[in-house]
């Protein structure tokens, strides 16, 4: 066995929250005041400035994100298959 770090699939070192050489490792926990757009899933999204453009719905007592204008009407059409995974 080796000592060296854990690594994830992308040899970055899955302990610390910044991977090598300065750049954001992807693979951490979102952060406070981030959520996860439910029609492009893993791109990322700053809560407060979808809401300050309106980039969100409430369905079924739960309010859902966008990461883009093209994101809502997709949602709309058909909540249930977007939200299953979420």
């Amino acid at each position: 066995m080796s000592d060296s770090p854990a690594a994830s699939c992308c040899s970055i070192d899955t302990r610390r929250a910044v991977a090598p050489a300065g750049r954001k490792d992807l693979l951490a926990p979102p952060a406070a005041g981030m959520a996860e757009c439910p029609v492009m899933v893993g791109s990322p999204v700053v809560i407060a400035d979808a809401e300050a453009a309106g980039l969100f719905r409430d369905w079924e007592g739960t309010r859902y994100y966008f990461c883009c204008a093209g994101c809502g009407p997709a949602f709309d059409a058909d909540p249930a298959k977007y939200t299953a995974a979420a």
